[in-house]
């Protein structure tokens, strides 16, 4: 039996290419989800979109883990960002995720007993690994390091195509997660005072906190959408970029799956 990768997005935008990508797949209709199975280089895969907010993410990843046997769970979208390095179209990696809004010493008096969370060590390294491969520049390197970095990015279809654009950056960071979304300065100053985010967003602590419940693997991925300075209908008017953005990381996803694979060895199947 193949290893099962669930993969969730809060928006459809966000699974859409998840959905294309998957061989062979069905389609059915549970727990209020649309879920899309099949094959994806050697894994089976089962990709949803779950709604915004704890929630709803919950929910789904323990729906995906419960019925379908997921060992890990992949989780991508958007965020506003928070940390002034990042600009628009940058990546965090969700290194370390915690609750905004929330008395996290009452969480963790239940399994698995944390008051914040994390993406798995390994898939970390393998999303670093991946978009250093895309031409991402590590926001986090010194500033010796850039040159090179920016020198390896040129070799990329983007910069080759557009040369007079800085290449994206990327953080392993830290993701805030509220069921608010956050927008204007006193919010944005509010997020970052209580868990010193690099960007915020609505699902991912409740995902880490689902899969560490489940002693199973997760990674959570955030492509900057905007800087937390505008509101939820003018962020969403912004289709075009929207899409832009949400497509970015789901196509991180999938590249990163394919690695994965590789380094398991895990043939595609026929």
């Amino acid at each position: 039996m193949a290893p099962c990768i669930a993969v969730i997005g809060a928006l459809e935008k966000e699974v859409r290419q998840i959905y294309a990508a998957v061989e062979k797949g069905t389609v059915v209709e549970e727990a209020g989800l649309t879920i899309v199975g099949g094959a994806y280089h050697g894994f089976d895969v089962v990709a949803t979109v779950a709604g915004m907010g704890t929630v709803n993410a919950a929910a789904a990843a323990q729906h995906l883990i419960s019925k379908y046997g997921a060992n890990a769970i992949i989780f991508s979208g958007i965020a506003g960002g928070l940390n002034p390095d990042l600009h628009i179209g940058d990546v965090v990696i969700g290194e370390r995720l915690r609750y905004l809004d929330t008395d996290t010493a009452l969480i963790a008096e239940s399994a698995p007993e944390l008051e914040e969370f994390a993406s798995s060590d390994f898939l970390v390294d393998l999303a670093e690994q991946t978009l250093l491969k895309h031409g991402f520049v590590n926001a986090a390197a010194p500033a010796g390091d850039i040159p090179e970095a920016r020198e390896a990015a040129d070799a990329t279809l983007f910069r080759r195509n557009n040369t007079a654009e800085e290449p994206q950056r990327f953080l392993r960071g830290t993701i805030a997660t509220g069921d608010r979304f956050v927008s204007g300065a006193e919010m944005k100053a509010s997020a970052v005072a209580a868990t010193q985010g690099d960007c915020v967003e609505m699902e991912g602590a409740a995902i880490a906190h689902i899969a560490a419940k489940n002693g199973i693997d997760c990674l959570v991925l955030r492509a900057i959408s905007d800087n937390c300075d505008e509101s939820y209908d003018a962020l969403s008017s912004r289709e075009f970029d929207l899409e832009e953005y949400a497509t970015s990381a789901s196509g991180l996803v999938l590249s990163i799956v394919r690695r994965l694979a590789a380094q398991l060895g895990i043939e595609p199947r026929d």
